[in-house]
């Protein structure tokens, strides 16, 4: 019997003749104190996210790429990478089709081998979409694709991230039990409270350290 095998049975036998515990978990212990009206789900994210420096922006399902390229505008942004295919891509390549005088629209339509110095270096903003919000915590719900890759929230120094009101969630809990994770947890779910920040050299804080210095929310209020 080899050392990993001895191991694993002198655990199995070590329970035998004992009795499970039952789980008696009370789930409003971590649901009660963070559960929120419709009215209150907006104001509670925005005031936790404010907080850390995330600048968010009420808009509507038809205003937000006009939103977007105002906001692109003020900031004096050269170009906006985007995931043509996503729905919130093809809206903003509409959008952009009626306004030539916006800023430069860049796919995320290869793979990253074939682009990596441009993405780095000359790509100072994105859009992505996000999976919900929690309420409770302050924190969008990023769920990564092949169509719209970690890297698009991660590398470049602005994100434009779009999030539905309908998609903003009381707790944790309440997105665990909603997409079953008990049952399997995804592999790429990002839980996002606020821009990239660091106090690691000489307790001083610093924005865009290890991704965004800027995070931009845009809610969709009727959505």
């Amino acid at each position: 019997m080899s050392a990993k095998q001895n191991i694993l049975a002198k655990l199995r036998n070590s329970l035998t003749g004992t009795t499970p515990v039952p789980d008696e978990f009370d789930v409003e212990l971590v649901t009660a104190p963070y559960t929120y009206t419709a009215e209150q789900r907006i104001p509670q994210l925005r005031k936790l996210m404010e907080a850390v420096h995330t600048e968010i922006h009420l808009t509507s399902g038809e205003g937000w790429p006009s939103l977007l390229a105002q906001l692109l505008r003020d900031r004096q942004l050269p170009s906006l990478l985007i995931a043509p295919t996503t729905p919130h891509g093809q809206r903003v390549t509409q959008h952009w089709a009626k306004n030539p005088d916006l800023p430069t629209l860049k796919s995320y339509d290869r793979p990253v081998e074939e682009w990596k110095t441009e993405l780095f270096n000359d790509t100072p903003a994105s859009l992505t979409g996000t999976l919900g919000a929690i309420a409770a915590t302050g924190s969008l719900i990023l769920w990564p694709t092949r169509e719209e890759p970690r890297l698009m929230s991660l590398v470049p120094p602005v994100h434009f991230a779009l999030l539905k009101a309908s998609e903003i969630r009381d707790n944790f809990y309440q997105v665990q039990q909603e997409f079953e994770w008990a049952q399997g947890m995804p592999t790429n779910a990002l839980l996002v409270s606020g821009p990239s920040k660091t106090a690691d050299i000489e307790q001083v804080l610093a924005y865009g350290a290890h991704g965004p210095k800027d995070l931009v929310v845009m809610i969709l209020e009727d959505q």
